[in-house]
């Protein structure tokens, strides 16, 4: 026979159970949150310790970068520069001064600025040769015919490779992504750009076989390119009339005055100035555009997507317009 609790027992009972489950309850909420506290306390020194690990590996990494640049400088100094200006510069100042004549080795220099682009050989050296024997004007006149005629060569070649090289370019797409902004907008716009990329240190000797696969035209192609030209031809002339002075001075027996001296280190910083000032430049430049052309592309998606709802809405009203009416 079934028994039946008083009313008493029952309230005395649940309130019991009430007890025990808020007792249950503050127990697991104080374990939880020690626990968390706990681990939080935990993972705090550890993260601590991780960043002041990486920041002590950034600075050894950066004292051995020092160390090592520190001395491969000196060792260039005091070993390569001295070779370089016995085995290599004066044998051939004195190899021009006796085996040809002047316009002799113009005609060879223009010839190697022309070809050695198109075996992708840097041609600095030519250009340094033009400076050291012609100076600032006949020097100039040959490396801007040697290199553009270097840089147009190369571009008719690619146009025959055009495929194979867009494929090639498939392995570099951000490159291939930077090469594309030279072949949008309008003449000036191509020219500026091409100008840039001449400027910046992208190699132009690659640009100017990648180029062939843009939408870029022939003649901002090559106003650009010689625009480009024209600072870095002043500069490798410099660099080469002051190599040349250097080694008159080693080598020579020549003694520079004080106004020479003076002269020699005003220009050296003003072409270090100019060539940072320039590649900056470039730099900044191309990352705008490239920016812009990311705006622009996320412009259109946007805008295609909107007419993609557009559509959405309207092919159904336009059908329940159009439907026939079966009723």
């Amino acid at each position: 026979m079934k028994m039946h609790k008083p009313p008493e027992e029952i309230v005395k009972q649940d309130s019991n159970l009430d007890n025990n489950a808020r007792d249950s309850t503050e127990y697991a909420r104080l374990v939880v949150s020690n626990e968390s506290a706990g681990t939080v306390e935990a993972d705090v020194p550890q993260s601590q310790g991780a960043e002041s690990n990486k920041y002590f590996m950034w600075w050894i990494k950066a004292l051995t970068l020092f160390v090592v640049t520190a001395v491969a400088v000196f060792i260039l100094l005091k070993w390569g520069v001295p070779f370089v200006f016995e085995k290599v510069l004066i044998p051939i100042m004195q190899w021009e001064a006796t085996a040809f004549g002047r316009p002799v080795l113009a005609i060879v220099l223009v010839a190697s600025l022309a070809l050695f682009p198109v075996f992708l050989i840097p041609s600095g050296p030519s250009m340094w040769l033009a400076g050291m024997i012609f100076g600032y004007g006949w020097g100039f006149v040959i490396i801007m015919v040697g290199t553009t005629i270097g840089m147009v060569v190369p571009y008719f070649i690619g146009l025959m490779f055009r495929e194979r090289i867009h494929q090639w370019l498939e392995r570099w797409p951000r490159k291939a992504a930077m090469l594309r902004l030279a072949g949008e907008g309008s003449w000036l716009h191509q020219f500026r750009v091409v100008a840039i990329f001449r400027v910046s240190p992208f190699p132009y000797t690659i640009f100017n076989y990648a180029v062939v696969v843009t939408r870029l035209r022939f003649w901002p192609y090559l106003w650009g390119s010689i625009a480009g030209m024209v600072p870095e031809a002043f500069i490798y002339i410099y660099s080469g009339r002051l190599i040349r002075t250097f080694a008159d001075v080693q080598y020579g027996n020549h003694q520079l005055t004080t106004v020479e001296i003076v002269y020699n280190f005003i220009s050296l910083v003003i072409a270090v100035v100019t060539t940072v000032a320039f590649t900056i430049y470039a730099k900044r430049a191309l990352n705008e555009l490239e920016m812009n052309e990311a705006e622009g592309a996320a412009q259109d998606s946007s805008d295609v997507t909107f007419e993609l709802e557009k559509i959405r809405v309207e092919v159904p009203r336009h059908l329940s317009l159009t439907a026939p009416n079966f009723s």
